[in-house]
């Protein structure tokens, strides 16, 4: 099969927030991973752990950062 040379459309990033109040950033189809304290800094991280990943490449056009959030409730 010949390797796909063409631009990306998306990049989507599971972000979590941590219990100290940081988050972390996973590519969900490419292993690019960052962690930071502030939405702004993850924004920033994001973005410059991409473009380093795609060095070499065309980058694609769009990153969705996710944020899941698990909460989890009593009922009794």
């Amino acid at each position: 099969m010949m390797p796909y040379h063409g631009r990306m459309a998306e990049l989507v990033f599971e972000v979590v927030q941590e219990p100290d109040g940081g988050y972390c950033a996973e590519c969900l189809t490419e292993n690019i991973f960052t962690q930071c304290d502030t939405w702004e800094e993850l924004r920033r991280n994001v973005i410059e752990a991409t473009s380093a990943f795609f060095f070499d490449r065309k980058r694609p056009e769009l990153v969705r950062l996710h944020l899941v959030r698990d909460e989890v409730l009593s009922v009794a």
